[in-house]
């Protein structure tokens, strides 16, 4: 059967970048690599030195590879939204779980609290050449909404959050 390839272009934004790659033909995203790190109190941001040129009607969906749960990091926006006209550095911006280690300290006698800040240390993070997060590419139907007087039925119906028990 005939394979179908879309290409997508990627510009290196400095000489240490690598190529978006899967270690594995079967993987379904490629790996980004982070050649820089930028740390400030909310956030761990990796640059990837790279750029994209997604294909109209297609996206970018970063995740953080698996590897996250051996870090005290987290992806602060859960999947970064890469769109077909961002030409910008693919970056990745994790929130340190580890980082703060903060509580009130509460003075009950005279009704005072003070906000303690501890750092934590030995945290675990990516380094500058670490593999941090990995991008899947996803083609995007066309759609078109329509705004309806009554939505068909269905089994569920518009059971929500924990509506089936456990």
């Amino acid at each position: 059967m005939p394979r179908f390839i879309r290409f997508i272009g990627y510009k290196k934004l400095v000489p240490e970048a690598q190529a978006p790659y899967q270690k594995y033909v079967t993987d379904a995203g490629y790996d980004l690599t982070a050649v820089s790190i930028n740390e400030t109190e909310d956030y761990i941001e990796y640059g990837t030195g790279i750029a994209l040129e997604i294909p109209k009607r297609m996206v970018g969906l970063v995740f953080p590879r698996s590897s996250v749960t051996e870090n005290d990091l987290m992806l602060k926006n859960c999947v970064g939204v890469i769109d077909s006209h961002y030409r910008g550095e693919v970056r990745c911006r994790f929130y340190n779980t580890k980082e703060h280690l903060d509580y009130v300290q509460l003075d009950l006698f005279n009704g005072t609290s003070n906000h303690i800040h501890q750092p934590r240390l030995n945290r675990k993070l990516y380094k500058v050449g670490d593999r941090v997060c990995q991008i899947i590419f996803l083609t995007l139907p066309e759609l078109k909404l329509i705004e309806k007087e009554e939505l068909s039925s269905t089994d569920r119906g518009d059971g929500s959050f924990g509506h089936t028990g456990k």
